[in-house]
């Protein structure tokens, strides 16, 4: 008797092949048989009208600490995804000596706004070197399957110390710091990330360490990397640095994105392809706009005496406020101000208050202000009352344009998928980009065919991580598997919750239309909801 049945499904099985109607078995964490099943299962999903799916593999997640007090990893467990690939963007936990801790926690925080006492508190601590820190993870037992990188900054901190932030390590140095990534690759890791992004800081205002290292040392990194098969990932690095790692044989991710004006899409997409020439170079970019979320639950838009005492306020406490006409009025007069916001409102948008955000919604809020004959924080109030303080309001600070997202998507050479789950969690909210893949880049425009839209979240990322197990619904391959509602499959509206440790808050987002999500050949989510069974592996490349 197979494990779990699912049958008479749609199989979408991950290549870009054609779906197929038939039947997946499962047994003993692996995919027994793909056709016609005639043996039962001690469990049997009935997939009429549904899809059947490899489990999605999202490749930009910052949930390094998260799965410390938060191991069913959510909200990307609620989207389908069943491995996440951590120590994105140089930012690691490991290696770190125990006097680095607060160090290496409080850079988590300040690039990523994750809380520092979150991360002193809610993990253990109990490593040094990459490969007891993937030993830690491993006692932890999560929802979803975990492939790490390991990063630059804590390499170089760990190597150089406090000379990291700004000075050229010395040729003992390099090699010390190429030789960790060495062991750490051997120990599981399966690569290496690097961060060049000035605004990322320490909390000291300095640049993280990494962010000015010559290209040199990221050369000779990716000289020990290339021969173990393992992968470089990079933010804010120019197409020169790009070209000298992968040229050394390293295969290359990186973040990428388009402006909003005319033609911006296509260009990107041409320069990337030519990037990309000989080169093993995948970008990944955003789904939809991104760059800051808020509302009367969360972040507040404008400045001033009445706007700082609605700050300190409780939700309910805010809603009573702004159902007073006199505060009302002080608000609106202070948010006149010519410097009450920093805020591009031309570039904000309402998410609505149905069961589902709107996030194609092209009339921005100062255009709504306009029809509306209202001062933008007027609409901001209004909308906000309507929807009992729960409406979100979003700034496409980051991929802005739909139209011109869709032209940068026609290179074969970019994933969508930047959902940095566990990052800037009380600031945005796009770890359910999967599920808008599914609504809005399948379904609702036919931009990607669903063959097409599958493989770019399941064999294609598998590809680029160095996954060869995974994504992929065939014979003998782990059984990750999600059976998907494709006529009603969504992301629900974001809300804010305090549930981090010390009562941090963050932002989730559930989702509709995933009937079940199966990890290692456990069932994981049944009808949208997490079953308790964290059947995740941690991953680790030299087994891959």
């Amino acid at each position: 008797m197979y494990d779990i049945v699912i049958r008479n499904g749609l199989i979408v099985d991950g290549t870009g092949s054609e779906p197929v109607h038939g039947d997946v078995a499962i047994k003993d964490g692996l995919i027994a048989a793909v056709g016609k099943v005639e043996e039962k299962g001690a469990e049997e999903i009935d997939a009429k009208g549904q899809v059947v799916t490899p489990g999605f593999i999202d490749i930009h997640t910052h949930l390094d600490a998260q799965m410390g007090w938060d191991p069913d990893m959510t909200p990307v467990s609620w989207h389908g995804v069943t491995t996440a690939l951590i120590g994105n963007c140089g930012m690691t936990f490991a290696p770190c000596r125990p006097e680095h801790r607060e160090l290496l926690a409080g850079m988590m925080e300040t690039v990523e706004d994750i809380p520092k006492d979150a991360i002193l508190g809610g993990l253990a601590w109990d490593w040094e070197q990459y490969g007891e820190y993937l030993n830690s993870i491993e006692r932890l037992g999560t929802a979803v399957n975990v492939a790490g990188l390991v990063g630059h900054a804590a390499i170089r901190y760990y190597v150089m110390g406090d000379r990291s932030f700004s000075e050229e390590g010395t040729e003992e140095e390099v090699a010390q710091m190429a030789a960790i990534v060495s062991k750490a690759i051997d120990d599981g890791a399966f690569g290496f990330s690097t961060n060049r992004f000035e605004p990322h800081k320490a909390p000291d205002g300095r640049s993280i360490p990494g962010t000015f290292a010559p290209a040199s040392e990221l050369e000779q990194i990716s000289a020990t990397v290339a021969p173990k098969g393992g992968l470089m990932q990079a933010v804010g690095a120019d197409f020169k640095i790009l070209e000298a790692i992968a040229d050394k044989g390293s295969r290359v991710l990186f973040s990428y994105g388009t402006q909003p004006d005319e033609g911006a899409g296509t260009r990107s997409a041409q320069a990337l392809d030519e990037l990309c020439k000989g080169r093993d170079i995948t970008a990944i970019s955003h789904v939809r706009g991104s760059g800051f979320m808020f509302g009367l639950q969360s972040s507040l838009p404008a400045r001033g005496e009445t706007w700082r005492k609605l700050s300190v306020m409780d939700l309910a406490g805010r809603l009573e406020a702004i159902n007073d006409p006199e505060t009302c009025a002080k608000l609106v007069e202070e948010a006149r101000e010519s410097n009450s916001t920093q805020l591009p409102i031309g570039r904000v948008y309402y998410l609505g208050s149905g069961e589902t955000p709107e996030y194609t919604n092209e009339v921005s809020l100062k255009e709504a202000a306009e029809a509306a004959g209202e001062h933008w924080s007027e609409t901001f109030l209004r909308l906000s009352r309507e929807s009992n303080g729960r409406g979100m309001f979003n700034f496409r600070m980051f991929s802005a344009s739909f139209k011109e997202q869709a032209n940068l998507f026609k290179s074969e050479h970019i994933y969508p998928g930047l959902g940095d789950a566990g990052a800037h969690v009380s600031q945005i909210m796009d770890a359910g980009w999967s599920s808008f893949m599914l609504s809005h880049w399948y379904r609702e425009t036919k931009f990607y065919t669903l063959p097409q839209v599958i493989q770019k979240m399941t064999s294609g990322p598998a590809r680029v991580v160095g996954l060869s197990d995974r994504g992929v619904l065939k014979q003998g391959m782990r059984a990750d598997v999600n059976v998907i509602d494709i006529d009603n499959v969504a992301e629900l509206q974001p809300e804010l919750v305090n549930d981090f440790p010390g009562g941090a808050p963050r932002f989730i987002q559930r989702s509709k239309g995933f009937k079940a999500t199966i990890v290692n050949g456990k069932m994981s989510v049944r009808d949208g909801e997490l079953t308790g069974t964290r059947a995740g592996q941690v991953l680790r490349h030299s087994a891959a």
